[in-house]
């Protein structure tokens, strides 16, 4: 149920969320949902965003046609409204989609747009990792973006969090499914550090920040309650998966020499290369570094804590709540062996 209380934060004004229909998403909407906001959710396909509507109250959630690569679409979605979340971003560039365009152009599209509309109330999503200096494109793209979105908007929230878990993640669901289907699993970077945090902390820092309870133009990082090196956390999937399986540990020298052939196979297939098997040589790049919470941002009190989540769930509390269907009889796996559940 919706208590009384979250409904008078959104007070049914509109809050436009740019990408809300992705993973991330999905629980954004359903945080602000129950914090009473009418929650219009700006998608390049909204007539495959149907499934949101039911995560608030009859016409409480509704979705809007806008792409970032057009001006107009992004003005259109904020026409009335009083508050904007931007959640676009994409790991890979593919086609159309590439970094510069999406997450630096777009948050700077976005930012027009809201300083245009008179909207200062905006939560940007970035990610840890985003630096000006980065050889990942992806990491300065992500930087551009927020430099953009504060140069419009000073007093924009800016969220970045480590790698984000949760049922329809792309990371703990890939190695997984890898898991399923091949007797090797082969990782880039074992020794690299992250801080998984979970989707729906990430979602509640938002609603936070939303509600005015961050420090305008502030920078906050967001990790969970534990840190794990990249080796250590497919070791716990395969665990909860119950697959055995060797973990091969490549070299960056040799990650990029795979990344230079799946990315020639994905262009030479015109896209019907495996998802499941590709990777990039940026992604390479990224896993050269630590994924984790700074301490300036702990000593500055910019952190999940910080946006009221004192408690942040752990993977182990998660995790196996949605990797158990990899196993190979599922959720029957203890009931078949005689085990109590």
């Amino acid at each position: 149920m919706i208590g009384d209380n979250n409904l008078t934060i959104g007070a049914g004004r509109v809050v436009t969320v740019f990408g809300g229909s992705g993973f991330v998403g999905r629980h954004v909407v359903r945080a602000l949902a129950r914090d009473g906001w009418r929650v219009r959710v700006a998608c390049r396909r909204p007539d495959l965003a149907f499934y949101l509507q039911p995560l608030g109250r009859v016409g409480q959630v509704m979705a809007v046609q806008a792409n970032v690569r057009h001006p107009e679409s992004i003005k259109a979605a904020l026409r009335g409204a009083s508050a904007v979340v931007n959640l676009v971003g994409i790991l890979a560039e593919t086609g159309a989609q590439k970094f510069a365009t999406v997450q630096a152009g777009g948050a700077h599209v976005i930012a027009e747009a809201a300083k245009e509309a008179g909207i200062d109330n905006v939560v940007h999503i970035s990610a840890i990792g985003a630096d000006p200096e980065s050889r990942s494109a992806y990491g300065r793209s992500k930087a551009e973006g927020e430099a953009a979105m504060l140069a419009e908007i000073p007093s924009a929230v800016i969220l970045r969090p480590s790698i984000i878990f949760g049922p329809e993640d792309d990371f703990f669901n890939r190695f997984a499914t890898m898991a399923r289907y091949f007797p090797v699993v082969p990782i880039v970077g074992a020794n690299t550090k992250f801080q998984p945090v979970y989707v729906g902390d990430v979602a509640h820092a938002v609603a936070t920040a939303l509600a005015g309870r961050a420090k305008a133009g502030a920078v906050y990082e967001l990790g969970g309650p534990e840190v794990k090196s990249f080796a250590d956390i497919i070791d716990y999937a395969l665990k909860v998966a119950q697959r055995e399986r060797r973990v091969l540990k490549l070299s960056f020298g040799f990650g990029k020499l795979m990344a230079v052939v799946t990315q020639m196979l994905t262009k030479l297939s015109l896209g019907l290369f495996p998802k499941l098997l590709r990777m990039t040589r940026d992604q390479v790049e990224l896993l050269k570094h630590d994924n984790v919470v700074s301490e300036a941002a702990k000593v500055e009190g910019r952190t999940l804590q910080s946006l009221g989540v004192c408690d942040p769930q752990s993977i182990e509390s998660i995790v196996p709540t949605y990797l158990y269907r990899y196993r190979k009889v599922g959720q029957y796996q203890t009931q078949r062996m005689g085990e109590s559940v």
